[in-house]
């Protein structure tokens, strides 16, 4: 019986084909925008698992930093960095800050795939809003937009 070999090239496309799937955002970390001071924009994303997102600092005073996500998901801190890119391969929803910045609401939500993990992040939501001395609010309208 013979054997059907398949050759390198149509495994290496194949393999390739599955990279490009993945797609990079950028987050802009900024002092002000038309959205207000204090922002990452956008500051709501919905991705697919494997998806990057590239956080890029106005000025070195800002991170982007894990407050909640997924069970099991690695946390990210941007250590104040210039640019750093984070990959989401966990199904699930974030919320991350800047650290400096976080009592004026610099938050932001990540939604990967299915929300399978929407009710814990509520109670996060809430209680992040209650420290929140200015745009409160501003978080609880980011989660409003995770389906």
């Amino acid at each position: 019986m013979m054997r059907k070999l398949i050759p390198t090239a149509d495994i290496v496309a194949a393999l390739s084909a599955t990279a490009v799937q993945a797609a990079d955002y950028e987050v802009k970390m900024l002092n002000a925008s038309e959205n207000g001071t204090m922002v990452f924009e956008p500051a709501f994303l919905k991705l697919e698992q494997g998806d990057t997102v590239t956080f890029v600092a106005q000025d070195p005073g800002h991170n982007a930093e894990t407050v909640a996500g997924p069970a099991g998901a690695a946390s990210f801190n941007t250590a104040f960095k210039p640019r750093e890119t984070v990959m989401f391969d966990q199904e699930g929803v974030y919320v991350y800050k800047c650290l400096p910045h976080a009592m004026m609401a610099m938050v932001g939500v990540i939604q990967v795939g299915a929300a399978v993990n929407q009710d814990e992040i509520a109670a996060v939501v809430e209680q992040q809003e209650a420290a929140f001395v200015m745009h409160k609010g501003r978080l609880k309208e980011l989660f409003a937009q995770v389906n």
